[in-house]
């Protein structure tokens, strides 16, 4: 991908916005230039995490108009915002492992198996003395406990075991708290995830403890529930919660996509592997 440096240093050349909470910093980057802007938000103890209800660590969330156009400046440049996020969070020369979650054959949730089929893997080439100066990559499309039986965090950790990577990329598609964000945002965190929960489908959560290594999430919401929709049009909770109680509970707990998600899903996914492939094969000369 060309033109890395010219980004990274329009994103030294921003203002810098910095606001701090008690044991929280946040910080907001905007590239006018390419419509994209960049929220850092860092949960630094326990007093931050009663704050926001999360635990410690560092939230990342990079948006631009829409994720989803059919507009290949948009994917080039979000892609190369992702990849110099992770260039920073992931340590030179690490083993890494990617694991795409999510049931490949539901559209809105195959964004995790479709990121895995646009890398570019290298573990298998290293072992045979090939592409010396790359970072060793491996991945995973696990599937979903409904397909395997299995829990996710379960396979991961087997595989972590085994292979012994240094630092684990979840991918996963996420459901949204606001229209605004659907297709709009790529997301990141450095404290894992835990697959289902924005549906109400929860599964053990794919963190450190778990899986025994460090795990980053990236995750773009895809769904948004119908509750989340009557938020956004209504604007008001009190009124939100008195037409909910009007709505049949069948109603309510539906998840909704956008109508065009299947080419959405394949920009989306393009996007994020370009920015993974990205890392990986320039980690070591881009210092």
């Amino acid at each position: 991908m060309q033109n890395r440096t010219d980004l990274a240093l329009e994103l030294k050349e921003e203002a810098e916005e910095e606001s701090k909470l008690k044991g929280v910093s946040m910080k907001t980057r905007i590239d006018a230039s390419n419509h994209i802007k960049e929220t850092r938000i860092t949960i630094t103890d326990k007093e931050g995490e009663q704050v926001l209800g999360k635990p410690m660590g560092q939230y990342i969330t990079i948006e631009t108009k829409d994720l989803s156009a059919n507009d290949g400046s948009y994917h080039k440049e979000m892609s190369e915002a992702l990849y110099l996020n992770l260039k920073e969070l992931i340590p030179r020369n690490a083993k890494v492992f990617v694991a795409g979650l999510g049931n490949s054959e539901v559209t809105a949730d195959s964004l995790g198996p479709k990121v895995v089929g646009n890398l570019w893997i290298t573990r298998h080439l290293k072992r045979e003395g090939y592409l010396k100066d790359a970072i060793e990559l491996s991945a995973i499309a696990p599937g979903v406990m409904a397909q395997t039986g299995i829990e996710t965090s379960e396979v991961l950790e087997a595989l972590a075991e085994k292979i012994q990577p240094d630092i684990l990329i979840a991918v996963d598609a996420l459901a949204a708290r606001s229209s605004y964000r659907l297709n709009k945002t790529i997301q990141i965190s450095d404290t894992g995830i835990a697959p289902g929960s924005g549906v109400g489908n929860h599964r053990n959560e794919i963190t450190e403890r778990t899986v025994g290594i460090p795990v980053l999430a990236i995750g773009v919401p895809t769904v948004i529930s119908v509750p989340a929709i009557i938020s956004d049009i209504v604007g008001n909770e009190s009124d939100n919660g008195d037409i909910l109680e009007m709505l049949d509970e069948d109603f309510t707990s539906m998840h909704v996509t956008p109508k065009n998600i299947d080419e959405s899903i394949k920009r989306i996914s393009y996007t994020i592997s370009e920015g993974i492939n990205h890392l990986l094969h320039n980690h070591i000369k881009a210092e």
